[in-house]
């Protein structure tokens, strides 16, 4: 971290060195045996970046670059001519006979040209000049093609960094904390994506590999002479275990495994119903995620998430369990349907009972009304179910590893965003959701487990689909999705998001603002206590409350956005100054900090800064103050490159802040009170402190 930490400055003169650093890593981009592990083209793009910034050149980066991959793929026809046929004939490190046989056929087939083409293609690139060079192509030939290659290569990947950096400030413009959650949702669909195609190209090769090492550790155990002994004198027992796992009879490995996941299954249902019964960390988490899932809100979002709902509403239901029963009618599948059906009443059934039995009540700030209770979410329990038998039908009856793949991945997004729409709309707590999970898991593996059985009995003949029930299950699906579109542009339900109106509670004395011990502290997700509150402020409205910090010189701090965390991004990175960087949220009482405070020390960078969160509460004085609770520390550096480091001593910032705050002369009077016992803790990264415990009782004059 401290070699990190001394090599960032150096970016700050990144206009002397990012040509050179252009030239040498599109150099080595191409370089054999070089090229595959440095990733230049990646250090190309973001030099991009910083053309659209200002700190380079377009057309000086353009020439630079193509002077580097010139002179890499130069170094490549040089090996090819003095070495190319040994290294043909042999590999040349991570570069096999293949790479080369391959890069040589595309030679044969495209001619000199192919120097151009191949600077575009993946392991093709690499090996093209090597070839070029082992079978003497004129080295003018050779010379033109790799300039024009050159320079359109380094026009591909220069160019996407610079327009991309220059459509960030186009954003800017729109994109809000709205958008800054739809970035974290594409990165999750992206690394999903990756996941997917990895298994897709390489799974089948890992589960060979599994396979076979669990075959070569099962002979040796077999082979072991003390163990063959154990084995005859408990045969009844090994014999009985060697059934279980017999993968010719469905009472064998089939019916182990789903037994063994259902097993697990209650369990972790037993384990989220204990939680919730005994309010434990689950339901710590449950209201923080609700308070936290606020500050996404956005009209846009909450339409998408909508539609997303949809999915798992009643009619939808009904409507998709009435059209695969009937595809399965159609196509003489009907050994699947009893199975299909047992599924979705069983878990419908169960859900129902679920919410009779622990009777919750829905989340306080839904964006609309839901009138049965929350817990589990019926919503999240029926997608398992009935998406889940869906996709077990799907991946049984088609052969092809890419088919099955996609669907099972296709299906496990579809049942995360349904989940994921229950919580965004705040109509259900994430416990909610993940019991509806697990329930839904439960009635599965029953189908699954009655589907096998089925199965299991009967001879399976080899079933000839028409054309013409093709043709009738076509139209069955598109009107199934015709109507569920229907279904989703008519649901409208009452918004109650815009009818939120808090009502203050009145207190003799504003420190009866901490009616227990918990609520003297900030907290983490989880509600594990962090910094005590070391502020009480008393103002008669929001404005009197914005300016006195204003006045003290204290910047309110942005937005949390796509924008605002690009700039903190880059301030804290090149140690410029952001005085209004936005902060990560924090939680009193269960909710997000609402208002954010900093000021700069004499460094005047992103990285150090005195920051204060401040939170409006529902309580008023009998004089009719509203009360503002908060905590204040000092901001020392940056800590795996993602958030700051606070200082342990917060008394002294909590110090500096009342300073600046009483310098104002805008304070009627104040009282220095204690709040909790001197303590030692963490906050949620980590960071240790230390207080005495105190806080500033503060009462503001008023500005009118």
């Amino acid at each position: 971290m401290d070699l990190i930490n001394h090599l960032i400055p150096t970016f700050e003169n990144i206009h002397l060195l990012g040509y050179w650093l252009a030239l040498f890593f599109a150099m080595i981009e191409t370089t054999i045996g070089i090229g595959i592990f440095i990733p230049g083209s990646t250090i190309i793009l973001i030099l991009g970046t910083l053309v659209a910034k200002g700190n380079l050149h377009l057309g000086d980066l353009i020439f630079f670059a193509t002077v580097g991959a010139v002179l890499g793929d130069n170094i490549n026809y040089y090996i090819g001519r003095k070495f190319g046929s040994k290294i043909f004939e042999k590999g040349f490190w991570v570069i096999k006979p293949k790479h080369i046989e391959k890069a040589r056929l595309f030679l044969d087939t495209h001619g000199s040209k192919s120097i151009f083409l191949g600077r575009f293609i993946p392991s093709i690139k690499e090996v093209a000049p090597l070839i070029a060079g082992t079978v003497k192509m004129k080295r003018l030939q050779f010379t033109i093609w790799n300039i024009l290659g050159a320079i359109g290569w380094s026009l591909l990947w220069i160019l996407p960094g610079y327009f991309f950096a220059q459509s960030l400030d186009t954003a800017k413009v729109w994109l809000s904390r709205a958008g800054f959650f739809v970035l974290l949702l594409a990165i999750f669909l992206i690394i999903f994506y990756i996941i997917k195609y990895f298994i897709i190209k390489s799974g089948k090769q890992i589960f060979k590999l599994i396979k076979s090492l669990w075959k070569s550790f099962k002979l040796a155990i077999q082979q072991n002479t003390d163990i063959q002994k154990y084995v005859s004198k408990h045969q009844k027992f090994f014999t009985f275990l060697s059934n279980r796992f017999d993968k010719n009879k469905f009472s064998g490995r089939t019916l182990t495994f789903l037994f063994l996941t259902f097993v697990y299954i209650i369990f972790l249902l037993g384990g989220s119903m204990e939680s919730l019964i005994k309010s434990e960390i689950i339901t710590f988490v449950d209201i923080r995620v609700v308070n936290l899932m606020l500050l996404f809100r956005d009209s846009e979002l909450i339409k998408f998430f909508m539609t997303i709902t949809v999915l798992g509403s009643s009619k939808t239901i009904i409507l998709i369990t009435v059209a695969s029963t009937s595809i399965l009618l159609l196509s003489k599948k009907r050994t699947y349907i009893i199975p299909f059906l047992t599924t979705i009443v069983g878990s419908t059934v169960f859900a129902y009972l679920g919410k009779m039995f622990f009777h919750r009540p829905r989340p306080e700030f839904s964006v609309y009304l839901e009138k049965s209770f929350s817990f589990p979410s019926g919503h999240a329990t029926i997608a398992v179910a009935l998406f889940g038998f869906l996709s077990y039908i799907i991946i049984r009856e088609y052969q092809s590893w890419r088919v099955k793949v996609n669907i099972f991945f296709t299906t496990l997004l579809l049942i995360i965003l349904i989940g994921f729409s229950r919580i965004y709309l705040g109509v259900h707590y994430v416990s909610d959701v993940w019991e509806g999970y697990l329930l839904g898991a439960l009635w599965l593996i029953i189908g699954i487990s009655i589907s096998q059985y089925l199965f299991s009995k009967k001879t399976i003949n080899q079933v000839i689909i028409t054309t013409k029930t093709k043709l009738y299950s076509y139209l069955i699906i598109i009107f199934t999705i015709f109507f569920y579109i229907f279904l989703a542009w008519s649901f409208h339900p009452t918004l109650l998001i815009e009818n939120i109106n808090l009502t203050n509670s009145t207190l003799d004395s504003p420190l009866g603002i901490f009616k227990s011990e918990q609520v003297k502290y900030t907290e983490t997700l989880t509600g594990q206590r962090q910094e005590p509150i070391s502020f009480v402020i008393l103002a008669k409205n929001q404005q009197d409350f914005l300016a006195i910090f204003n006045s003290a010189s204290w910047q309110l701090a942005d937005i949390i956005d796509i924008n605002n965390t690009y700039k903190l991004v880059q301030a804290a990175l090149f140690k410029k100054p952001y005085e209004t960087a936005p902060m990560t949220p924090s939680f009193w009482n269960a909710k997000t900090n609402d208002f954010g405070f900093e000021k700069a020390n004499e460094t005047n960078n992103a990285r150090q800064r005195h920051h204060a969160r401040f939170w409006k509460t529902s309580y008023t004085t009998a004089d009719g103050y509203n009360i503002y609770v908060g905590t204040s520390s000092f901001d020392e550096g940056i800590k795996w490159g993602i958030t700051h480091r606070i200082s342990p001593d917060i008394d002294t910032e909590r110090e500096k802040l009342f300073i600046d705050l009483k310098n104002t002369e805008l304070i009627k009077y104040y009282s220095k009170e204690k709040n909790v016992n001197p303590v030692l803790g963490k906050n949620f990264t980590g960071d240790q402190f230390f207080t005495d415990g105190n806080l500033y009782l503060i009462k503001l004059k008023s500005t009118k």
